[in-house]
């Protein structure tokens, strides 16, 4: 079935957080929500879950409405499972209990088997027998991920699920979680603000800016279209240049400029600048330069001296 989420607005008290939202979500769909903190991200995940009660709008799972707490004794749909910031777990027992008590209990030998299953997929089979209180708080939000998915939920909601885990590990936690998802046909929605993270696992991706839809289509459409700092600040760092730099038009538009799109080159063009800073990063350096007062970021394969001059060629979706 498909979630199709119309909120034409939502407010606390007399501040709106969310208006004009959107969004369809078909059967083991990927939608990140991007955004910037205070943006309306786990205000939009709750009222989809049902926490928060949606008066102008609605949310429909296929053919049914979601109606949310008013309507409900337990509020959230129990087809749905949500990974909140703060993890719904119990801290006084062990890593397997808390999973086991997301499972039926009839049948032993296959909540067992479940209860593997789950430890592989969030990487903590070591810790099975483990008090959740003793678990540091990387570890503990990986518990929450493997409890909301104990009894397989058709739509999984994370809330930024792996602020907490280390760089190393959460990009291999990442592909083995989103894998999982795709493989058992799981729908979820991602709130994030990590670009890396809803470009390389999304379907959809729907960024947000003060409470409203500022894009909204795959990860491709998403970065291939960017028009402003704010879209384009989330993928990298960027420059903001005039037009009239790169082409014979008399305007004074201004285009977004990604640093692996300025390339040095020998002929003498519209932007020579002086290289104020080197930043390794790993496969390349990006460079910060002046010109004429104005930062400009680029890539390059080698380091360079500082305050040496190059002039810089617009190539766009050039890479090193």
């Amino acid at each position: 079935m498909i979630l199709k989420v119309n909120i034409d607005s939502f407010s606390y008290s007399e501040k709106t957080i969310l208006k004009n939202i959107q969004l369809t979500l078909k059967p083991g769909q990927h939608l990140s929500v991007l955004g910037e903190s205070g943006c309306g991200k786990s205000t939009l995940l709750h009222l989809v879950y049902g926490l928060l009660h949606l008066n102008k709008g609605e949310i429909f799972y296929g053919k049914r409405k979601l109606l949310g707490p008013r309507y409900s004794l337990i509020p959230g749909e129990p087809f749905m499972k949500l990974v909140a910031q703060e993890f719904d777990i119990m801290p006084f027992t062990t890593v397997a209990e808390n999973l086991r008590s997301h499972l039926s209990g009839l049948e032993e030998e296959n909540d067992a088997q479940r209860i593997e299953e789950l430890l592989k997929v969030v990487e903590m089979e070591d810790f099975k027998n483990t008090l959740v209180k003793n678990l540091s708080g990387g570890q503990k939000q990986r518990v929450a991920l493997a409890k909301a998915l104990a009894r397989e939920p058709e739509i999984l909601l994370l809330d930024e699920p792996f602020s907490n885990i280390d760089s190393v590990r959460k990009n291999r936690l990442r592909r083995k979680l989103f894998t999982h998802l795709k493989e058992k046909n799981i729908s979820c929605i991602t709130a994030t603000h990590d670009s890396d993270e809803a470009l390389a696992f999304s379907d959809q991706i729907v960024m947000l800016k003060n409470g409203t839809v500022e894009m909204y289509g795959t990860a491709e459409e998403i970065y291939n279209n960017v028009s402003d700092e704010y879209q384009a600040g989330f993928f990298d760092d960027v420059n903001l240049l005039s037009k009239h730099l790169f082409t014979s038009e008399d305007t004074s538009e201004e285009i977004v400029v990604f640093p692996h799109e300025l390339l040095i080159t020998k002929d003498e063009t519209n932007l020579k600048v002086r290289v104020e800073k080197c930043y390794f990063k790993g496969n390349h350096y990006l460079i910060q330069s002046i010109w004429k007062g104005k930062e400009v970021f680029f890539e390059h394969s080698v380091k360079l001296d500082i305050n040496s001059i190059f002039w810089l060629k617009y190539s766009p979706n050039s890479s090193l």
